[in-house]
């Protein structure tokens, strides 16, 4: 089955619940949506989400890169050829990381929709389905409780709040939402890289009884060795995600003594599927647990994140909730939401279906 042509877009996306992490405000997203049209009846979808405060990457970069005239390389390759393919996305869109993994993502639909089966069984299911965490951003107390409880009643059993508006307060919302949720809520944190190592240590010693999970780049990306002088226990729950855009970046962290005992792969980071799995690779074989995020993204992107995390042995965390408040989406499908829990929806490929 064979590529015909190619088609990109750029879509505005607002959010229905618009957000602060520690570097900025958002409000509204832009995702470039890619097809590739086949000589077959599957019509393959990606999408791209770049960050350009994490990889470089603008907006415009990224629209550019998947321009229909640039990627009219792809035109007649045959999807059978995935993985060659994702290869060669490495060295034609070098600069640009959110452009390759809406084209990786693309190819891997259309093959698994030639073959007729979700994605997540063509990589190889390891896990059936897994909570994902929902995600509170930078806000006072009392907002964060009532946004908290507003999530525990949608049926959320784990929250993800972003810190990094001063290490008192921090600590402050994090102890309060402990206190009002009780043990069976589970916390996980995000800095973004916020902090310093003084600011960790005071947070680690201030919540050891506040039962978090995991603290998600409490530290400046490049700041990778001083994450190695906290101690082996500490560490096992701290979580690399600006430090990690790459599988030599994953081998670095690995290296005794590990880093980190838990990598956040996003797919925009790092280029797609095939690089993603080259990075899961690299964490089972060091004994390192995965956690798969997300930007503010269609489902496109995260059905993609979902089907290779589920295929990934070393999996433990989810936190694919960056299409909850988009006000619109361009498909449907993708992924099926109970109760907290992810898992893909039955259908072939990333399972999704293009809106009128």
């Amino acid at each position: 089955m064979r590529v015909l042509a190619v088609h990109s877009r750029v879509e505005h996306f607002p959010l229905t619940r618009p957000y602060a992490i520690a570097y900025k405000s958002i409000d509204s997203v832009a995702n470039v949506i890619v097809s590739l049209q086949t000589d077959g009846d599957p019509v393959g979808l990606g999408a791209a989400s770049p960050a350009p405060y994490v990889t470089g990457e603008t907006l415009a970069r990224c629209a550019a890169a998947l321009a229909p005239e640039n990627l009219a390389w792809l035109v007649g390759r045959d999807v059978a050829h995935a993985a060659a393919i994702c290869r060669e996305l490495t060295w034609r869109l070098p600069n640009t990381p959110a452009a390759r993994a809406a084209v990786d993502m693309a190819l891997h639909d259309a093959l698994a929709q030639q073959l007729r089966v979700p994605l997540v069984d063509l990589l190889g299911r390891a896990h059936s389905a897994l909570p994902t965490s929902i995600t509170i951003g930078i806000k006072p107390v009392d907002e964060t409780l009532i946004e908290a409880r507003e999530y525990v009643g949608r049926g959320f059993r784990i929250l993800k709040i972003k810190l990094g508006n001063g290490i008192e307060e921090d600590v402050a919302r994090v102890r309060r939402v402990r206190e009002e949720l009780g043990p069976l809520v589970g916390v996980r944190v995000d800095a973004n890289q916020a902090w310093s190592r003084g600011d960790l240590q005071r947070f680690l010693h201030e919540t050891r009884d506040a039962l978090v999970e995991l603290i998600e780049q409490p530290l400046p990306a490049a700041a990778v060795d001083e994450l190695r002088n906290v101690s082996e226990a500490d560490r096992a729950r701290l979580c690399a995600d600006e430090s990690l855009l790459s599988p030599a970046d994953a081998w670095a962290l690995a290296r005794p003594p590990r880093a980190c005992g838990i990598f956040n792969i996003k797919l925009v980071k790092c280029g797609g599927i095939h690089a993603a799995r080259r990075i899961a690779e690299v964490a089972d074989l060091a004994g390192i647990e995965l956690m798969w995020g997300c930007m503010d993204e269609s489902v496109i992107s995260i059905a993609a994140a979902l089907h290779v995390a589920l295929a990934c042995p070393a999996t433990r965390y989810l936190d694919l909730d960056g299409h909850l408040d988009l006000a619109r989406d361009v498909v449907a499908g993708g992924v099926v939401l109970e109760n907290g829990f992810l898992r893909p929806a039955p259908r072939p490929g990333l399972g999704l279906r293009m809106l009128a």
